[in-house]
């Protein structure tokens, strides 16, 4: 987003240094083309930023779900964990009742 500002920055000092050098800032000196200039600027800075909002916010919805799978995984891992212990544990007191037989 920040690049996209600094591009917008640029672009206006542009566009106000192009329209000085037309018109040197009288109402007089602008003209029906200025007005036109202004709406189609103004039309294609739209359109460029619904494009990059919507390609940023579906960025940012696949990372929340990349961050939410994770947070799940995390989750299946520590359960699998216990699950492991619990398992080891059951098999040592196998392995000790089967050692140690009472008749």
């Amino acid at each position: 987003m920040k690049s996209l500002s600094i591009t917008g920055l640029i672009l206006l000092a542009v566009s106000a240094l192009l329209f000085y050098l037309t018109t040197d800032f009288t109402v007089g000196g602008i003209t029906i083309s200025h007005m036109m200039g202004m709406m189609a600027g103004v039309g294609i800075g739209l359109i460029i930023g619904g494009m990059v909002g919507y390609v940023s916010k579906g960025s940012a919805l696949k990372a929340e779900e990349k961050r939410k799978e994770f947070k799940q995984l995390q989750k299946d891992k520590e359960e699998l964990e216990k699950q492991a212990v619990e398992i080891a544990k059951r098999e040592a007191e196998l392995q000790q009742q089967n050692q140690n037989p009472q008749i």
